[in-house]
């Protein structure tokens, strides 16, 4: 009785890890609301970009990695943008005490992006949303189709060029 019950553990074990290695992406929600830095309610189903990929940024005022891959990505985002047409939406996780500190750091940080705040972080959930720096790419089409957390210097070359490969119609959910 007792191997078979370690062998059925071990069959157990073995198909959770071969689930845990399929690519599954959370979908963009459509009915969360997140706020614009002017503290107006803005429902996710308007995030696009006309059709061209778009990239989604979860950040926090407190998280030093995520400021370092906007600050960094602010660097190149107007080349990116004439190349590519890409699009940076960067959602702040702030709650209540932090979201007072997220309008002054983007307007001293000069970033040009669509920002938001998820104070409430529902859009964090829906999006399964641990950990920040977390990165999304979103096709034309408003799908999932990449998904990274944490920041690297170089990181931002690689996430180009993932959305160069989203532009030619590429396969990139293999990637990363």
């Amino acid at each position: 009785m007792k191997k078979l019950l370690v062998s059925a553990f071990a069959l157990f074990l073995s198909i959770g890890m071969f689930a845990q290695e399929t690519k599954s992406f959370p979908t963009l929600p459509e009915n969360v609301s997140v706020k614009t830095l002017d503290g107006k309610t803005v429902q996710t189903s308007t995030f696009n970009n006309d059709g061209k990929p778009y990239i989604l940024s979860f950040w926090a005022t407190w998280c030093k990695p995520c400021l370092r891959e906007l600050n960094t990505i602010k660097e190149v985002y107007e080349d990116w943008q004439e190349e590519t047409g890409v699009k940076i939406i960067a959602v702040s996780i702030d709650d209540a005490r932090g979201a007072s500190r997220v309008k002054p750091l983007v307007n001293g940080s000069g970033w040009e992006y669509e920002v938001y705040i998820d104070q409430n972080q529902d859009l964090k959930r829906a999006m399964n949303v641990v950990n920040v720096p977390h990165t999304f790419i979103i096709n034309g089409k408003g799908e999932v189709v990449w998904q990274h957390t944490s920041f690297v210097e170089g990181s931002e070359e690689e996430l180009i060029e993932l959305v160069r490969k989203v532009m030619n119609g590429e396969d990139i959910s293999e990637s990363k």
